[in-house]
């Protein structure tokens, strides 16, 4: 079979498929093209090396990219206005696009049945995803936490409380990177293992790595001191390096993958790794609830007796455990995303999903900042502390922001783009000064 009948086939093989996951076909589309951007090959030679994985990630999504590679590729250099479809994918794109099962996520299908990944029931589908975001979200609290210690006040005093260069910085610059290479570049070649994996790395890892609330909160405390330039500074500082940041990832990632990935064979790839059968899914399941568990009862034990000693040690603790419910939440979240608003769906370009997840963690942060200023006792400074690296700072995600407002300027959207930060960040200071700034103006606590 020529390659031109290869290509045909694939996109005919898939055309009737259905996707299980939302809004995920058309943000692979945008991984094509920017596969593509970051110097792969031709949209019709990716097809032709990941169509049948792309069919064993599920659904419609490889047709569409099939169909519409055309646009995929003016979409790459900038070079069009972009497509309705591109926008959707804008908007939920690349973190939170595998979105919440409906019935089985993985869908099988393609023409080598060889290929196609186990379906699991609902049920326990839904826990393996959960169990995957809790693990890999926890790991990213941690992450952020040693970050936050490697370049504070603690050792390198790179990052501050009252700077622009705020604690949060180096955790979200390199989330946005690996944003460019797991969210991007080589997202095709996660999927081809597991939906789970590939959830787990970007929605769980990086989206509890990157932090808005954190971000918003610092930003706050410096205008409420008058500090209103360090404010200023700190948004326009921070949006400019996060989404330099992805930029960067996606192209030192194509170029590795070029370099390094493209030379393995991809057929054999997807028969030694791939999710093909019940056992191997099972297995990796009861894997990730033991450690999710086991985390669990640790933190809860060590939160206990660091508490009891008023030891600042125990609010990583306690940021575990609150920690998964923020992920999940924000998972859920995302399924509003490329849904618009209203009956008519207005608005559909805006990441619904991700903006309240980012704007009810910085109102959620501003509040039980307001608490520990008023309780003001080291026992609420621990808890509260606690509590805002975990739920709210899991909830917020940067990574999946900036890797939304680059879809959207690639795209050629850029206005979509500055509104869509522009909104994020004026509606989450605004509400943010009315809960946080407001009582400590009113109140004048120290």
């Amino acid at each position: 079979m020529s390659r031109e009948e290869l290509f045909r086939s694939i996109c005919t093989d898939n055309a009737a498929a259905t996707g299980a996951d939302g809004g995920a076909s058309v943000s692979r589309q945008g991984s094509l093209a920017l596969l593509e951007s970051a110097g792969r090959k031709t949209a019709e030679e990716v097809c032709l090396e990941i169509g049948a994985g792309q069919v064993a990630e599920g659904g419609e999504g490889l047709s569409e990219k099939c169909d519409n590679r055309s646009s995929a590729k003016a979409t790459a250099t900038g070079s069009g206005s972009g497509s309705e479809d591109f926008l959707v994918r804008a908007g939920a794109v690349a973190e939170e696009d595998v979105g919440i099962p409906s019935g089985s996520i993985q869908a099988g299908g393609g023409s080598n049945p060889a290929d196609k990944q186990y379906k699991l029931p609902f049920l326990l589908d839904y826990i393996s995803y959960l169990s995957h975001l809790s693990v890999f979200g926890i790991l990213g609290v941690y992450t952020r936490y040693l970050l936050q210690k490697l370049f504070g006040p603690d050792h390198l005093n790179l990052t501050g409380e009252n700077n622009p260069l705020y604690l949060d910085l180096p955790s979200n610059m390199l989330g946005s990177f690996l944003m460019g290479w797991i969210g991007f570049v080589f997202k095709a070649d996660i999927l081809l293992v597991s939906d789970h994996l590939q959830v787990g790395l970007s929605t769980g890892y990086l989206g509890s790595l990157t932090t808005f609330s954190g971000w918003s909160q610092k930003m706050l405390e410096s205008s409420s001191k008058g500090h209103w330039a360090d404010a200023i500074a700190g948004f326009l500082l921070g949006i400019f390096l996060v989404n330099y940041s992805i930029i960067l990832g996606i192209g030192c990632g194509g170029r590795l993958r070029k370099r390094v990935i493209g030379w393995c064979d991809n057929s054999t790839r997807r028969r030694t790794s791939s999710m093909d059968n019940f056992n191997k899914h099972v297995a990796i399941l009861t894997v990730a609830l033991l450690i999710w568990l086991s985390i669990w009862i640790l933190s809860a034990e060590f939160f206990r007796l660091k508490l009891d000693d008023l030891s600042d040690s125990a609010v990583p603790w306690l940021a575990f455990l609150v920690g998964p419910p923020g992920v999940w939440t924000r998972w859920h979240l995302a399924g509003l995303n490329g849904q618009g608003l209203g009956r008519k769906r207005m608005l559909k370009w805006l990441p619904i999903g991700t903006l309240l997840a980012n704007v009810l963690a910085a109102c959620i942060v501003a509040a039980l900042a307001t608490i520990s200023k008023e309780v003001n006792t080291k026992r609420c400074t621990i808890i509260v502390s606690g509590i805002q690296l975990g739920f709210p700072g899991c909830l917020s995600t940067v990574s999946a922001f900036a890797a939304e407002v680059y879809g959207m300027w690639e795209a050629g959207h850029g206005l979509n783009a500055f509104l869509y930060i522009a909104a994020t960040i004026t509606i989450s200071f605004a509400l943010g000064t009315l809960i946080y700034s407001v009582p400590v103006w009113i109140k004048d606590y120290r």
